[in-house]
């Protein structure tokens, strides 16, 4: 079994990061390719390795398996641990992933992910508030009823990969997520988290849509990014 695993920019793609991190913290083994975002829309370039003309993308021999959450079902066929042993904890974990996957529009257009920078917010629209509630309420959901320190019990699962964004703008935004902010604070403290976040301080690429998305999303108050 071999696997290429297809990403993008570090410091934007939150997409990218979901297997990324997933493969790296069960100890998956894949060849890490990156290609980084140029303009706005990648689409034509992109198509040449991705159906979607998207990212990310596992190629597993001749297989194409597009999508973050299409990836993850399909590692959970073929290795253990993609989902909790628990049978509640691994029901909250699929319906958690599930609505990370389709939902929470205003805080990924809100807080757009940008892992080198700290940003003071522009007052926050009623459904961003929404959407940030409902992540505290996942969070402390999660660790009170499986006991943490992850968010469906003691181990790593997709559930935190597929969150890890979202601590990411965390702390990007300084966004309140109550005493979910334990979860945040392990997760930034993962290595294969600490591992994406030194890449993406060494990116030299900058891609003037996503910077411009940015700018729009408030005040840069710190740029942690070295190139």
């Amino acid at each position: 079994m071999s696997y290429v695993l297809i990403t993008a920019n570090r410091n934007y793609s939150s997409w990218s990061l979901r297997p990324w991190v997933l493969m790296k913290a069960l100890g998956i083994a894949f060849a890490d390719r990156v290609e980084p975002f140029t303009k706005p829309s990648n689409y034509d370039e992109f198509r040449a390795f991705s159906p979607t003309g998207q990212v990310p993308v596992l190629l597993d021999g001749t297989r194409t398996v597009w999508d973050s959450l299409g990836i993850a079902l399909y590692l959970a066929e073929r290795h253990e641990g993609v989902w909790p042993v628990d049978e509640a904890a691994r029901a909250f974990a699929t319906c958690a992933v599930t609505e990370m996957h389709g939902g929470f529009s205003a805080l990924r257009n809100d807080c757009t992910m940008n892992v080198g920078v700290r940003v003071k917010p522009r007052p926050m629209r009623p459904a961003l508030v929404r959407d940030v509630a409902r992540v505290r309420e996942i969070f402390e959901e999660g660790l009170t009823r499986f006991g943490g320190p992850w968010l469906a019990g003691p181990a790593f699962t997709a559930l935190d990969a597929f969150f890890a964004p979202v601590a990411f703008r965390i702390r990007t935004y300084g966004l309140a997520v109550g005493k979910g902010q334990a979860w945040v604070d392990h997760m930034l403290a993962h290595p294969a988290i600490q591992q994406w976040e030194a890449e993406a301080l060494d990116e030299a690429w900058r891609e003037e849509g996503h910077e411009a998305e940015l700018a729009e999303c408030g005040e840069i108050t710190a740029d942690y990014r070295r190139a």
